[in-house]
């Protein structure tokens, strides 16, 4: 067990004063916890001190280091946040506050537990980041500790901690705390790739610690013959990080050329670029395996030289050449920019960078209310970004690996992606679904008379992108929903005498018999026009407070026979089939020209319906969502029409009739013939047209020859 005099021998670079705030912690938390122990058995004190001890050698501040003593006293004891606040002040309080807000949902469902887990912890951050920092610290010890609890219990922690805690140390750059929490929780979750793993790696490791020693101390004389300071380290990867690479690449254990590594620090970025010089004279090396990192810094800002070389009998090593201040930062992140006593301000641009994700799941949490949608989009978020592109003043943009140009544009503004006319990647014309790749320099062209369509999603790879579009065509959507049910209210408007527009009693007698909520007329019009809400038989009789029971019901065909209206607005005019409120069934194909109907279909809005439609002349359509329709003069096709041909079985027949209809310009899009035993012949046509008299003439000129029996439009 760690001791509290440990921690202070990792901080004798705080003054007095800041020192007197961590004894006052220290006892508080000792009165607090005093006759607990954990399931380990160990004093319960025990865990506060290993966290404190951990933000210590992250070199937080005096402030983070008190809290994450406290960090569970109102969680876990009588201690009230008063207490809290009148003994350490309002900023200690506040980031005990935000570690035990987190902490409290551990009870949910493992779905909302995840998604409003990760919730608060954006909400935390957004507030004060040593909030994460806490939190993190408290989760790695915890995982040191979860041999002591049950199996299920320790799969759930585990598993979280891989789905959200170490992607978003990840996500920080904080890449030392990323490998320990993947490492522990690792066992945990898939027990049998971890002893898999292990049992590769273990027969290695006394020999490849011999190689790494050996190449240190070459590499060591090197670097000093030529006068550069540097500190070499050695490892060994990591067995998560092993499993990692070889699922996500389909690749063996032979071919993860990292698994011994070397890390050079050294003083200046000159002296990085001289230090791999002195290595390739010395070392061969894999070209394909070298990434300048430092030139071209990761999503995360991460920065360091990447090279692999070959040593004795075709052993790789990978070597790693980085500064002092970038190794720091590759180990903790944005944390570093904690650092006790740093001197100077943190560096704006990068710090604005690294944060840029986070205020991206701010918009995430607002835009989502449900926490499975919120978790499925957060987990495409937090995957870490692999691909780096430049804008043509130079600015680098982060995108996951497979992001297309169409990502780029709306990365860069929401307004450029949905007008986004096409790409040019290196100075060359590229559609927007084209894939980017690291160092491609992107330029998006606009136009303004460019919108997004459907297709457009499957173009767009990121949460970003896609949210951006679903979210212009659901306004669209509601636009066309709100004109057609303005419509809607006109016409049965006219027949009853209700107001146009209806008077606010009207709309709330309309919410309570229907269980919608409706404000506004505009509501009530949605509503109409997207088919969720139809005047029913019933409804009209409790609006209109008359019996309409007694008129004997037409039939349907009656009913929806075409007249003339009576007034302009008493029926809906098709100009557009390809309206997102409008659309022509699938079951009938309907024409321009032949008489039609409308039916309310519930989220979809009108569907049109030709009057020999099956669905109409059997009466299946429910009769208080037919709507009158007629076709607008203007409305323009192409429109499809399928033609039953019933012959004589005849050679050379199917010929004669592809050229009666070629003689009228129709194109032919499907053909199907059937031969039977009696002579005959069915031959079943899918043509396009452009009209209902074109069609006409179509079956006129096919009725012409001799050995057709009947053409019949279906």
């Amino acid at each position: 067990m760690i001791r509290f005099d440990d921690i202070l021998d990792k901080i004798d670079y705080f003054p007095e004063k800041e020192l007197a705030l961590l004894k006052k912690a220290y006892v508080f938390a000792a009165q607090a916890d005093q006759g607990q122990t954990r399931r380990s058995g160990e004093p319960y004190l025990s865990h506060p001190l290993e966290v404190a001890a951990f933000l210590a050698e992250m070199r937080m501040d005096p402030v983070t280091i008190a809290a994450g003593l406290l960090h569970d006293v109102l969680e876990d004891t009588p201690v009230t946040a008063a207490e809290l606040h009148q003994a350490f002040g309002k900023e200690v309080t506040h980031l005990v506050e935000g570690v035990t807000k987190i902490s409290r949902l551990q009870e949910a469902s493992p779905e909302t537990r995840h998604a409003e887990s990760i919730r608060k912890i954006i909400l935390a951050m957004t507030d004060d980041l040593r909030v994460i920092f806490i939190k993190l610290a408290d989760r790695l010890h915890n995982l040191k500790t979860l041999k002591y609890l049950d199996e299920a219990k320790q799969r759930q922690v585990a598993q979280e901690t891989l789905d959200i805690y170490a992607p978003l140390a990840n996500r920080l750059g904080m890449g030392r705390i990323k490998a320990e929490l993947e490492d522990l929780s690792f066992r945990y979750v898939d027990p049998e790739s971890y002893f898999k793993i292990a049992s590769l790696v273990e027969p290695l490791k006394k020999e490849a610690e011999k190689t790494l020693k050996k190449t240190k101390k070459i590499m060591a004389s090197l670097m000093k013959d030529n006068q550069i300071p540097a500190e070499i380290q050695y490892r060994l990867k990591r067995l998560y990080s092993i499993y990692n690479k070889m699922k996500s690449r389909g690749i063996s254990f032979e071919e993860v050329y990292d698994f011994m590594a070397l890390r050079l620090i050294t003083d200046t970025t000159s002296n990085c670029y001289q230090a791999l010089g002195i290595i390739h004279e010395n070392w061969p090396h894999m070209p394909h395996r070298f990434h300048d990192f430092i030139a071209m810094p990761k999503p995360n800002l991460y920065q360091s030289i990447h090279t692999t070389i070959i040593v004795g009998k075709k052993k790789t090593i990978e070597v790693q050449i980085r500064t002092r201040k970038m190794h720091e930062l590759a180990e903790n992140g944005i944390a570093a920019h904690w650092k006790y006593k740093d001197p100077g301000p943190p560096p704006d641009r990068g710090e604005n960078l690294r944060l840029h994700w986070l205020r991206e799941m701010v918009d995430l949490y607002q835009d989502h209310k449900s926490p499975k949608h919120f978790l499925y989009s957060l987990k495409s978020n937090l995957l870490p970004e692999d691909i780096t592109v430049l804008t043509p003043k130079g600015e680098r943009i982060s995108l996951p690996l497979g992001a297309s140009a169409l990502d780029f544009a709306f990365k860069i503004h929401t307004e450029i992606g949905l007008h986004a006319a096409e790409a040019r990647i290196n100075s060359r014309r590229a559609p927007l679904k084209t894939i980017l790749k690291s160092g491609d320099m992107v330029e998006i062209i606009t136009k303004p008379d460019i919108y997004p369509s459907r297709e457009w999603l499957n173009m767009a790879f990121t949460h970003a992108a896609r949210h951006q579009i679903k979210r212009w065509l659901n306004q669209q959507k509601r636009q066309q929903n709100l004109i057609l049910g303005r419509q809607l209210w006109q016409i049965e408007a006219q027949r009853h005498g209700w107001p146009t527009p209806p008077s606010a009693s009207l709309l709330k007698l309309i919410a309570q018999l229907t269980n919608f909520r409706i404000k506004t007329a505009e509501d009530l019009f949605v509503l109409l026009g997207s088919g969720k809400l139809v005047f029913s038989s019933r409804l009209l009789h409790r609006l209109s407070q008359e019996s309409r029971q007694k008129d004997k019901k037409k039939s349907i065909i009656k009913k929806m026979m075409p007249r003339l209206p009576r007034r302009p607005t008493s029926e809906i005019q098709i100009s557009r089939a390809d309206r997102p409120s409008l659309r022509l069934a699938k079951c009938c194909h309907p024409i321009k020209g032949e008489p039609i109907i409308g039916y309310l279909t519930s989220g979809h809005g009108i569907t049109i319906h030709a009057l020999r439609c099956p669905l109409v002349t059997r009466e299946i359509l429910n009769p208080d969502r037919i709507v009158e329709v007629s076709w607008a003069p203007n409305v323009r096709g192409p429109f499809t029409a399928r033609l039953q041909i019933t012959t004589e079985d005849k050679p050379g027949l199917l010929a004669q009739i592809t050229t009666a209809i070629a003689q009228h310009k129709s194109d032919i899009k499907q053909v199907k013939a059937s031969t039977f035993p009696d002579g005959k012949a069915l031959i079943s046509l899918l043509l396009i047209v452009k009209d209902y008299n074109h069609l006409q003439k179509i079956q006129q000129e096919i009725n012409k020859l001799k050995e057709v029996i009947s053409v019949i439009h279906r």
